[in-house]
């Protein structure tokens, strides 16, 4: 086996270079403008003439200042005249609004709103760039409101980017179409791939691409899709920022290098997730790092409830060769607490994390095929497994915490790898040489549960009320000394806050740079449980004003709806084809039980009155405290009753390439039958009974009765469908595909409905429902 090259993941040196550029950063922008203003005049001749006595200098004049419009071309620093303006963009995002080239230039927007799209209107019609700053050097963009495009500002091999003090929210984000009970698939993100500019599909608030230092301060980006996104970009200071309640990503880095994230809020970018239903995230994340991003400092930040909090995975250049990763990242002191998935996953990577908190996600931290990585003086509280890290090598894990985990440290190696992977095909993979020293366990169910180790060293930690201190299979070579049980201490609210001191060869590793905190933003809503998280058909739920939400099953024969946000009192306005409610009156955290009215169980609502605290909604709306606003919940599912046929299909009578043969199997003797309310089928593995997992088909028919007004069929489907409505083909996407949405419009009255659906391998997803409106967008931009 030839030695691998290893090498420590941060130094003092680079910690101090790049804490020295940081500051250089922050400093060079406010250095040039001075630079700027001080240019001398040409010097005039001397004379000996008596000079006019002085005269009184002329009244200041305010700067000028340039009205928007659309396809203004910025090559000088320009303030643009404060007003609000309204002016929709190209959808082309090779285009702008504005356009800024050239170098030493201000761009001023401080007073201006700009809305691309009417406001408060349905985001995943936003279209188009606000800003796009082409190449130039030392190019700063102050100030300014804007709203309702696919991308607020775009900068392009850029050197020296400030962009401060802007509000960049409400950008284009896609209707998602998981619902309370179960995830769809379509909902689902690839970040995995940006060689051919693919991250754009997603639009993004503030979207990088070759910039090469600057800073990005006090920009807040709320309710889009994605906040920053750096792609190929070095040595940027981003500090005080808010990117939070986005539907992807808080901050997004794809080959970005050289960076440091200081005290950012990044809490609640997340989606795939409904309390007590399902937990998948779905790979939405706070922070996500793909692709050789290395050498980046990330600290003091704020990453709670995110589908991951930290999301950092080598890339596919290293899946392909087994070289590289994104490594020698160092991550001090942020709380990436309360994920549905993982607080912290880094894999394929060397990396350094010293002092985070993860407390109420699945994993703590998920870190497999890490090496070299080490993990120090890190807070884990109640997570179902601490740190789980499978085919790790050479791991340092030491003076971590460990409150109330299920299990606290599980590595293990797999036998079998995936045989499409050329990672284990170039290098070695062994679960080898790892350390497990000096940590603390209290109150866990399993403290270590090791398999297939090679070389490990589990010694000096202490374990206070562990039920199972290890559970152990083939582990080579293992030291096993000094662990020794302690007694329980008193609970504490927060482990975290009595946390040992550091070691100091990883406490000198700190960030420091003047002007910025070195403490971890805290919000009441970044300590909340992960029950918190709300996530509906438009993204997470902020809190900011009121909403009804279903704490459980919508199907059931009394709906149970939670009264979210700020603290005030409700009332009932109007009820449609409601039956009893528990109250009528209330105040916020109060539960109402809507029974349905017996022949209203599929179409009702109820609309409600909130008095109370002033309030923001999810599209930017605002309301002074007293003000009554209305907020409302509908259930709307006319009755269907579906009698399904199953079918097994083979080679020979493949429906991609033989359809009458196929024509044939469904005119025949089904493997098994159902008879159900709703045509909703979502599993890995098959659910119903003689199913085989792939090549197999149904064909399903009801009727249904559409109420006046306009409506949508609408299906999501993988792999294939067919619809017919009164034996009129209307849905036809029978290449095999990933989840995909389709829809068309369904008149009023009667209906015959018949599918076809085929599955031909992996997931299961089919769902037909009929819902209020025109049709609308396909959701989430694949691959899914």
């Amino acid at each position: 086996m030839t030695p691998r090259r290893t090498s420590r993941p941060t130094s003092r040196l680079f910690l101090r270079l790049a804490t020295a550029v940081a500051v250089a950063l922050i400093a060079i922008a406010p250095a040039h403008a001075d630079a700027q203003a001080k240019k001398k005049a040409p010097a005039k001749k001397q004379t000996t003439k008596k000079q006019a006595p002085a005269k009184k200098p002329p009244a200041a004049t305010a700067t000028p200042t340039t009205d928007l419009k659309r396809g203004l071309v910025i090559t000088k620093s320009t303030r643009i005249t404060p007003k609000s303006y309204r002016l929709t963009a190209a959808a082309s995002l090779d285009s702008a609004l504005i356009v800024v080239k050239g170098d030493n230039i201000t761009l001023d927007l401080t007073g201006v709103t700009i809305n691309g799209a009417e406001p408060f209107s349905d985001p995943d019609r936003f279209a188009g760039v606000a800003i796009r700053v082409e190449g130039g050097k030392h190019v700063t963009i102050t100030g300014g409101t804007i709203h309702g495009f696919r991308v607020g500002i775009m900068a392009r091999n850029t050197k020296t980017l400030t962009v401060a003090d802007a509000n960049l929210s409400y950008t284009w984000k896609p209707r998602l179409y998981s619902t309370v009970e179960h995830e769809s698939l379509a909902d689902w993100l690839s970040f995995h791939h940006n060689e051919q500019k693919e991250w754009l599909r997603f639009g993004a608030a503030l979207y990088l691409d070759g910039v090469s230092g600057g800073n990005i301060k006090n920009v807040t980006a709320e309710h889009g899709m994605n906040g920053l996104m750096m792609v190929k970009s070095d040595h940027l200071m981003v500090h005080d920022n808010t990117f939070a309640y986005n539907s992807g990503l808080g901050v997004g880095m794809y080959r970005a290098t050289d960076n440091t994230l200081l005290h950012n809020t990044l809490d609640y970018n997340v989606r795939g997730f409904s309390e007590g239903f399902y937990r998948r995230g779905q790979d939405s994340a706070d922070l996500l790092m793909f692709e050789q991003s290395s050498r980046n400092i990330v600290a003091y930040n704020s990453a709670t409830h995110g589908g991951d909090g930290l999301f950092l995975w080598a890339g596919q250049s290293t899946m392909d060769t087994g070289a590289g990763g994104a490594n020698d990242n160092l991550f001090f002191a942020n709380d990436f607490s309360y994920a549905p998935t993982n607080a912290m996953e880094l894999t394929f990577s060397r990396n350094t994390l010293i002092a985070n908190v993860a407390k109420g996600s699945d994993y703590g931290l998920w870190g497999g095929y890490s090496f070299d990585t080490k993990i120090v003086s890190n807070c884990f509280v109640r997570n179902r497994t601490g740190i789980a890290i499978e085919h790790g090598q050479d791991n340092f894990i030491t003076g971590n915490r460990f409150e109330g985990e299920r299990t606290v440290i599980r590595l293990w190696a797999d036998k079998i790898e995936p045989s499409d992977w050329m990672y284990p095909k170039k290098k070695d993979t062994q679960n080898r040489n790892n350390s497990i020293t000096g940590n603390m366990l209290s109150r866990n169910h399993v403290g270590f549960n090791i398999a297939n180790a090679r070389g490990l060293q589990l010694a000096n930690n202490t374990l206070a009320a562990v039920d199972t201190a290890f559970v152990m299979k083939d582990t080579l070579g293992l030291r096993n000394t000094g662990n020794a049980p302690v007694q329980a201490v008193e609970d504490s609210a927060d482990p975290c806050a009595t946390m040992g001191a550091i070691p100091a060869e990883f406490d000198r590793l700190a960030p420091a740079v003047d002007g910025i905190a070195s403490t971890i933003p805290v919000s009441p809503m970044s300590q909340r449980p992960r029950s918190a998280i709300i996530v509906d058909d438009w993204g997470p739920y902020d809190w900011r004003a009121p909403k009804l939400w279903p704490v459980d099953s919508t199907h059931s024969a009394a709906v149970r709806l939670a009264v979210l946000g700020p603290d005030g009192k409700w009332s009932v306005v109007s009820r449609r084809g409601i039956a009893g409610l528990s109250a009528t009156t209330g105040v916020t955290g109060d539960t109402v039980t809507v029974t349905p009215a017996p022949d209203g169980a599929s179409d009702w609502e109820l609309v409600l009155e909130y008095k109370g605290a002033a309030t923001l909604s999810p599209r930017g709306e605002s309301k002074a405290a007293n003000v009554a606003q209305r907020f409302s919940y509908r259930m709307f599912e006319p009755v269907t009753d579906w009698r399904v046929k199953f079918y097994a299909w083979a080679d020979s009578t493949d429906p991609r390439t033989k359809s009458e043969a196929f024509n044939r199997v469904v005119q025949g003797t089904p493997l098994t039958t159902a008879h159900t309310s709703r045509l909703d089928y979502l599993w890995a593995r098959p659910t119903i009974t003689g199913l085989p997992s792939s090549k197999w088909a149904l064909e399903a028919t009801s009727s249904v009765t559409v109420p006046a007004g306009t409506h949508t069929l609408r299906t999501i489907s993988d792999d294939a469908v067919r619809v017919w409505v009164d034996g009129a083909l209307v849905i036809d996407n029978w290449v095999p595909h990933e989840s995909a949405v389709d829809a068309v419009p369904i008149s009023a009255g009667k209906h015959e409905l018949r599918v076809q659906y085929v599955q031909v391998d992996g997931w299961t997803e089919l769902r037909l429902e009929i819902v209020k409106g025109a049709p609308r967008a396909a959701g989430s931009p694949g691959p899914h």
